[in-house]
């Protein structure tokens, strides 16, 4: 088959990441403490790769006969995953090294999990698409349970495992019947049988099987039982990048596949979205409360996230497209910083990981505490700050589409949420403490944090300037 060279040069960004991951590989294989070398040649490829993938950028169309898209949206996601790859690992070293985990294992699983959040977000067949969510997913069961020899990441890692292979299943046989309705797996192929495949029950089916194979990926509810226990017993540098790097690239390719080619703007698949949506918010926020763990409470708040991102989902419209978008970078930025803190204050035995446990914090570590509150302002959907605008396009989604009651639900849940996240900025400056937090902070984790916080303020200050990119992606 003859290949052009464009189609090589717009899927660079991967074919790069690729190839770092299998340095990568080689040194593990063949050096045995390899965590030092692995990092540095993670933080160099992952840089190089940005710059790659931002070059790209002006780019359209697809490449290797349709199957992967390049340029626009796809280079939009595979940078914002490339950049939350980088923050994760600039926080990991530190961590990893306070827990005596730092093995070059870590930073090949976090490159080859990236690839197939890379390849989610681009994927126009089916095929792909469910490569890339299989090599992410793998990734990540492994990683859930990096810390082998505690009980919680064990755990955790087997219940990822078996309920992330159940929702495969779902997804794949999803795949199967979309592929027996249509005779493809081609994503614009379907589209232009739509007119005939909105008739078969088969297909619709198929649809069906590959919103739960989704909304698994993502935690919306009733699929999101795995959450709070994987993100409590992840080590808390791969609960951020779950929560942040998963997500994306779930909603990456849900925008892709359902919103795109699949759906059509059909009444009742939209209205499934908005009962899910609801449901979401709904539960994530009200239990949410009741955790006194701040991992578990960041776990359900972002179930809530995500019922807030799917609004736009079911909208349907072209401001619900860029709302997701937005409110995924958005929330890329401010929850791999607030879990960012996290790292940086957890201690062995999942000790500091309470509320009572950062009393007096704005006192003792004043900068920290500043970051921790932007973040929490932020998730909250308190102005100026980028959750706000994130929810203010995503609601107004909801309007136009006459789905006003999940606006007023959204609306009703955020406040919710701000007595949760606000309960941890009064107890750093309203509360006494006795723990002490010895040490210093890692230059890494303050950079990454910093960059994080950076991010949050401006999309917020300037969040026009990044919806109207995203308006060049659809």
């Amino acid at each position: 088959m003859n290949v052009p060279l464009s189609d090589f040069i717009g899927t660079l960004p991967i074919s790069a990441l690729t190839a770092v991951s299998l340095i990568g590989l080689i040194v593990v294989a063949f050096r045995g403490k390899s965590g030092k070398t692995c990092f540095g040649l993670s933080v160099v490829g992952l840089m190089a790769c940005i710059g790659i993938s931002l070059s790209t950028f002006d780019l359209s169309g697809a490449a290797f006969n349709n199957m992967v898209m390049i340029g626009g949206y796809a280079s939009y996601f595979e940078t914002l995953f490339l950049i939350t790859a980088l923050l994760t690992i600039l926080l990991s070293r530190p961590y990893l090294e306070e827990e005596n985990a730092d093995h070059g294992e870590y930073y090949v699983l976090i490159l080859f999990a990236t690839i197939g959040m890379m390849l989610m977000a681009s994927g126009l067949d089916l095929i792909i698409t469910f490569l890339g969510l299989e090599l992410m997913s793998i990734c990540l069961y492994v990683l859930a349970g990096f810390f082998r020899k505690r009980v919680k990441s064990n755990e955790s890692a087997l219940k990822y495992f078996l309920l992330g292979a159940f929702a495969t299943g779902f997804f794949l046989y999803g795949i199967a019947l979309v592929y027996g309705a249509s005779g493809t797996t081609s994503l614009k192929a379907i589209a232009d049988q739509q007119a005939s495949l909105s008739t078969l029950p088969m297909f619709w089916i198929g649809v069906g099987f590959l919103v739960i194979g989704f909304s698994f990926k993502v935690g919306a509810v009733p699929f999101h039982m795995w959450v709070p226990d994987v993100y409590e017993g992840s080590p808390t540098t791969v609960s951020a990048f779950m929560s942040t790097g998963a997500k994306a690239a779930g909603f990456g390719a849900f925008v892709l596949v359902m919103l795109h080619f699949l759906m059509d703007g059909d009444e009742k698949v939209n209205s499934i979205l908005a009962i899910i949506a609801a449901a979401s918010m709904i539960l994530g926020n009200i239990v949410a409360i009741s955790q006194n763990n701040l991992k578990r409470m960041l776990a359900y708040s972002s179930i809530a996230h995500v019922g807030y991102m799917l609004i736009g989902l079911a909208a349907g419209n072209t401001l619900g497209q860029r709302g997701i978008v937005y409110y995924v970078t958005a929330y890329t930025f401010m929850n791999i910083g607030a879990f960012g803190v996290l790292s940086v204050f957890e201690r062995q035995e999942d000790k500091n990981l309470t509320f009572d446990d950062y009393a007096g914090l704005g006192f003792r570590r004043p900068f920290l505490a500043a970051l921790m509150s932007i973040f929490m302002f932020s998730l909250s959907g308190i102005p100026p700050f980028a959750g706000f605008f994130g929810k203010y396009y995503i609601f107004v989604s909801a309007i136009q589409a006459d789905m006003t009651w999940l606006a007023i639900v959204g609306v009703l849940t955020s406040v919710v949420s701000v007595y949760y996240y606000l309960r941890l900025v009064v107890f750093m400056y309203f509360r006494e403490g006795e723990v002490a937090f010895t040490g210093n902070v890692s230059k890494l984790s303050i950079v990454a944090l910093t960059a994080a916080a950076i991010g949050v303020i401006q999309l917020g200050v300037f969040p026009s300037t990044v919806l109207e990119l995203t308006g060049k992606l659809f």
